[in-house]
């Protein structure tokens, strides 16, 4: 059954080709799930965008610098086991590409959502506004590389 010329099929390997609906129902289910812990984190980080705007982050006491760390912190936890779920996919040969893009942006995504966490720093009623404010770029950037990568592959595999 073996032959020199390497030929896969009398081997006896079947190479699978990835599941378009699974992978698509997958991708369908992270960014819905992304929506969901956003918006479970975004009022709290209001809270602190707004203390930040307006020069007030000492009206801001450790126990709520406490409490949004250990939200944001879970929300980034989250976020990786979504990232976890992107890298295990195996992606439809025409969207192999922007799979990857899409991947990156999510890994930074999640590094600027870390950032954030890191930014707060509850012992000493602080925030480093700096560090918040990168993370917050970081994370706006790779928000919209998202929206493309999704746009881009829902355009592809619609086809």
């Amino acid at each position: 059954m073996y032959n020199d010329r390497g030929n896969n099929f009398e081997r006896g390997i079947v190479l699978k080709k990835p599941n378009l609906g699974y992978y698509v129902q997958t991708i369908n289910h992270i960014v819905t799930s992304s929506e969901e812990v956003g918006e479970e984190m975004n009022g709290s980080y209001e809270l602190i965008r707004e203390a930040i705007d307006t020069q007030k982050l000492e009206t801001l006491t450790r126990e709520q610098l406490t409490d949004i760390k250990a939200l944001f912190a879970g929300g980034t936890e989250k976020y990786k086991m979504m990232l976890t779920q992107i890298q295990g996919l195996r992606p439809p040969a025409r969207v192999m590409g922007i799979h990857r893009k899409l991947e990156k942006a999510f890994a930074d995504y999640v590094q600027g959502c870390q950032e954030m966490v890191d930014a707060l720093q509850p012992d000493e009623a602080v925030v480093n506004t700096e560090l918040f404010n990168q993370s917050e770029k970081k994370q706006d950037e790779a928000t919209d590389t998202i929206s493309f990568s999704i746009q881009r592959m829902t355009n592809l595999l619609m086809k």
